[in-house]
């Protein structure tokens, strides 16, 4: 079918919504509520769009396409709407960017600065006051940052299965809480920390984050989780050489945008002094450096030492199963090519 967006006529396919149809077309339309995976849910209006012979806005994540449609995507009227939104969610929202972890990393924040939001509504109301949560080791929960824009319930939920966190109360009192309004660790939290990354303003940081770097100072370097074998996708947000925190690669494979807690915020044995750093060498009872040549070298003379001895057979090696597959692979063919023994396994078989 073809539709009309801002003017110029575009190709749309059956099923496919309004905002996927301008994104696909390069044609940007804001949101807070939407996130790719999920089942559209309309519920921070930012998306409203104008289509002709409709006598309201619509939310452009929400509506399918119809042949013929004509819709513009950012006439007066959405632009007025979209800030009236933005007004409202910014009169109850802390105003501390200048210290927020989010800071430049903000969609809130973003489209208060392109709509031109400058100060709260006149007509402003009560602010939330709620706790900072900050007694677990992984996540700070800020409350009263929080927009409800569900996107931490539904992959919670919809994603991960888990459902740890629901709305409680009503109106103005709505929040995301666990069962009961009580901490993460006392819920069924597995510590994911997928919220966190769905989370577009600050009301869900990583911990260990806080204070690492602004989003401007960090460089983004993609790598495989060590955890498993999976292969897991990570995102590190470095600053220099440390890490601030890390993310799931949204469109890597395996995971697509999933981390475990270990492969979120299980990093900091990179850090650790008791960490080994260069290969060591046992003499006379004790250990020594070494460099990997050295090392390298006295392992394939011991090597060969043994099966001149007592045959290949004497020798058996055990593949790590935070080891990648290829690298299990060129294990098991070291020791059945050159070694000559089939006496090789997986650790995590047993």
């Amino acid at each position: 079918m073809k539709i009309t967006l801002d003017g110029t006529v575009y190709e749309a396919e059956p099923g496919q919504t309004i905002l996927e149809v301008a994104r696909a077309n390069g044609i940007n339309i804001p949101t807070l509520c939407y996130m790719p995976g999920l089942p559209p849910f309309g519920a921070c209006r930012i998306c409203l769009v104008e289509v002709e012979r409709s006598p309201a806005l619509v939310a452009a994540c929400t509506a399918p396409v119809m042949e013929g449609m004509n819709i513009k995507t950012n006439s007066k009227r959405v632009i007025d709407a979209r800030r009236f939104v933005v007004q409202l969610l910014v009169s109850c929202h802390p105003l501390d960017c200048m210290t927020c972890e989010k800071t430049g990393d903000c969609t809130l924040q973003d489209l208060a600065y392109e709509l031109g939001v400058t100060n709260p509504r006149e007509d402003e109301g009560d602010r939330h006051k709620y706790p900072i949560d900050s007694s677990n080791p992984f996540i700070i929960r800020d409350y009263n940052k929080c927009i409800l824009c569900q996107r931490c319930v539904r992959v919670c939920d919809e994603i991960q299965g888990i459902v740890a966190i629901k709305n409680i109360n009503r109106g103005f009192d709505t929040k995301i809480a666990t069962a009961y309004d009580g901490t993460l660790q006392d819920s069924n939290c597995v510590f994911c920390g997928q919220c966190v990354q769905a989370c577009p303003v600050g009301a869900l940081v990583p911990k260990k984050a806080v204070g690492k770097g602004r989003h401007w100072e960090l460089q983004k370097v993609r790598t495989t989780c060590p955890y498993c074998g999976v292969g897991c996708q990570l995102n590190l947000h470095m600053k220099g050489d440390q890490i601030a925190y890390v993310s799931a690669v949204e469109d890597g494979s395996p995971n697509k945008g999933r981390l475990c807690v270990k492969g979120r915020f299980g990093y900091d044995f990179i850090y650790s002094e008791d960490r080994l750093k260069t290969p060591l060498i046992k003499e006379n009872g004790a250990f020594r450096e070494a460099s990997w040549d050295e090392a390298l070298d006295l392992v394939a003379s011991k090597f060969k030492q043994i099966i001149s001895e007592s045959g290949p057979d004497a020798i058996a090696g055990v593949s790590c199963a935070r080891s990648i597959n290829e690298d299990s692979y060129q294990m098991q063919k070291l020791f059945r090519a050159v070694i000559g023994t089939n006496n090789i396994d997986h650790c995590a078989r047993t």
